[in-house]
C-alpha cells in the first residue's frame, strides 16, 4: 500500500478520559507515515449547565461530533474506538461514505437497541441524567499496566461522565456492513476480556494485546503497529 492509498485514523476516547490518551499512540503512528486525527466527545467532562438543568450531552451528541470530524477528513479513514466510544463510533460509521474500517479496542460493538447500561445488565437510574465518576480505583481498573507517572498523570486528566451516554441504546449497527477488527485487552479490569471475546464474535477478524484496559499509554508503540497492520490489510 503506497502512502497516497492509506487511510487516516480517527481515534475516539472512551468514557471519562478526552483527545489526550491517544497522544502517544498518534506519535508512533505519524513516525510510521500514518495520518491521525481525535476527538473530544463532549458527554466528557461536560461543564454545569449554567442554567441549572439536568441534562446533559448523551451518546447521539457524540455522534454527531464523530460524524461531523470525519466530515471533515479526506480520503479514506479507519476509527478506532477505545471502550465507551465504540458506541457512538457504530451510530455513525454506516453513514460516512468516508469509512473504509473501524477497530473496536476493548469496545462496546452493541447491536441495534443495546447500550453499555443494558449490556452489561446495569439498572438505569430513573431519570438518566446525571454525571458519574470516574472509578475511584482508576489507577488499578484502568491503568493497571501503565508506568507510575504516566499512570498518575492520566488519573489526574480524567473527568465525569454523562449517564445519559450509558443509556442512550444504537439505533444503527454500522459494523453490519462497514468491515471491522477487535482488539481484546487480555488483562482488562474494566471490561472483562470474557465480555470482550462476546462482543469480538461481531467483528470480521479479532486480535489480542496483552494489555490492560488502556494500551494507549502501555503500549503505544505495539498498538499503534497493530493498527497500521489492520489498516493495511484493509
Amino acid at each position: 500500500m503506497t502512502d497516497t492509498e492509506r487511510p487516516s485514523f480517527l481515534l475516539v476516547h472512551g468514557a471519562w478520559h478526552g483527545a489526550w490518551c491517544w497522544d502517544a499512540v498518534r506519535t508512533a503512528l505519524d513516525a510510521d507515515g500514518w495520518r491521525s486525527h481525535t476527538v473530544d466527545l463532549p458527554s466528557a467532562g461536560p461543564q454545569a449547565d449554567p442554567h441549572g438543568g439536568s441534562d446533559r450531552a448523551g451518546m447521539r451528541d457524540d455522534a454527531r461530533t464523530i460524524r461531523d470530524s470525519l466530515r471533515r477528513i479526506d480520503g479514506p479513514v479507519v476509527v478506532v474506538a477505545h471502550s465507551y466510544g465504540g458506541v457512538p463510533t457504530t451510530e455513525v460509521i454506516a453513514d460516512a461514505a468516508n469509512v473504509t474500517g473501524a477497530v473496536y479496542l476493548a469496545a462496546f460493538q452493541l447491536d441495534v437497541g443495546e447500550s453499555v447500561f443494558s449490556f452489561l445488565g446495569t439498572p438505569v437510574p430513573n431519570d438518566g441524567t446525571g454525571l458519574t465518576p470516574p472509578d475511584p480505583d482508576a489507577r488499578q481498573v484502568l491503568f493497571a499496566d501503565v508506568p507510575r507517572a504516566d499512570a498518575e498523570h492520566a488519573v489526574a486528566r480524567l473527568r465525569p461522565q454523562t449517564v445519559r451516554s450509558f443509556t442512550e441504546p444504537v439505533t444503527t449497527a454500522g459494523w453490519r456492513t462497514v468491515p471491522s477488527s477487535y482488539i481484546v485487552c487480555d488483562h482488562d479490569r474494566a471490561l472483562a476480556p470474557s465480555r470482550q471475546h462476546e462482543l469480538a464474535t461481531r467483528a470480521h477478524s479479532v486480535h489480542r494485546l496483552p494489555s490492560s484496559h488502556s494500551p494507549f499509554l502501555s503500549m503505544p508503540r505495539r498498538l499503534a503497529a497493530l493498527l497500521a497492520r489492520t489498516a493495511a490489510a484493509g
